[in-house]
């Protein structure tokens, strides 16, 4: 059994995203599904309470969001690099891009042309994870305003192309590639007639060829209950904090994502960087994990200790 284990659904956008990461770098891995929507018994004890998919798990570290997923898989498995054009700043801030601005076009183009489709089941999850209605009748309307954005979004990439390039950054795919890949394949496997939004720019529909040919790398199955003896088996890898952070190293925090699935993940603070947090925690079944998130788009909150008086 692999020890690179991915907590996904197959129709996941931002799971496609860590997939065509995987498949670039050619990496055998086990697929552990999980529900759509809650419950999630089998990832919340990995998770400390985070339910947003993908969750990678390397034994009893558990790495949450695909920013920070993606930086992980290159840490550790840096060849072949997601940058081969050495911008590595650049490409993984063009997820800020990606997964805001150009996801959320894709969001309100998919669901406000199925409507009366979606399960009354995902629209009560989606408004807990958002804490906001999931409302399809302001998508519908937005869905003229929402489909120029996603033509816009698709001029850029197909100006991107424009020199004859096989990838976004070069002749080699990597993590630009799979940033914009996955709000693409979102659209043709959610709604696929909105693919016609992109149809006259035929650079995007090479290109798409081109990473869909990728791969995702070598899957095989792995059950909930395997990944979670996993991390029951597993030590923790060694961290260590970042000096704008010693203060609170070994102490009581909180993390939680500043956008939406705020689900906090207490414990105490085990490592940090530029990049991440990671907080380790213990769970009653499986013993000792380490949650680590990424630090943009992620809060960092000290926790008091009650007094003994």
């Amino acid at each position: 059994m692999t020890d690179l284990l991915l907590h996904h659904y197959d129709n996941s956008p931002f799971s496609e995203k860590v997939r065509v990461c995987l498949g670039i770098k050619g990496l055998i891995w086990g697929a552990v599904e999980q529900p759509l929507i809650m419950p999630k018994p089998d990832l919340l004890p990995l998770t400390g309470g985070y339910r947003r998919i993908p969750v990678m798990q390397i034994g009893a570290d558990i790495y949450c969001d695909s920013v920070l997923i993606c930086r992980e898989l290159e840490r550790r498995f840096p060849t072949p690099t997601l940058f081969p054009d050495g911008n590595r700043g650049l490409a993984q801030a063009l997820a800020l891009w990606t997964d805001r601005s150009m996801f959320q076009a894709a969001v309100a183009v998919i669901f406000g042309n199925r409507g009366e489709a979606i399960a009354e089941s995902f629209i009560k999850d989606r408004e807990a994870l958002s804490g906001a209605p999931f409302d399809l009748a302001k998508m519908k309307m937005a869905i003229p305003h929402m489909s120029a954005q996603l033509r816009a979004h698709g001029a850029l990439i197909d100006e991107q192309l424009a020199d004859g390039r096989a990838f976004l950054t070069g002749d080699k795919p990597g993590l630009a590639d799979a940033n914009v890949w996955y709000n693409l394949w979102f659209i043709e496997n959610a709604y696929a007639p909105a693919a016609h939004l992109l149809t006259d720019y035929a650079r995007i529909a090479a290109w798409s060829d081109r990473v869909r040919a990728i791969g995702h790398g070598t899957r095989s199955a792995v059950s909930p209950a395997e990944a979670l003896e996993q991390a029951k088996a597993a030590l923790t890898a060694p961290g260590s904090v970042a000096a704008d952070d010693a203060d609170l190293a070994g102490k009581p925090v909180t993390v939680f994502a500043d956008d939406y699935g705020r689900d906090p993940i207490s414990g105490t603070l085990w490592s940090s960087s530029p990049f991440h947090f990671g907080v380790a925690r213990t769970d009653p079944a499986l013993g000792d994990v380490v949650v680590h998130v990424p630090r943009i788009g992620f809060g960092l909150q000290a926790e008091s200790i009650p007094s003994a008086n």
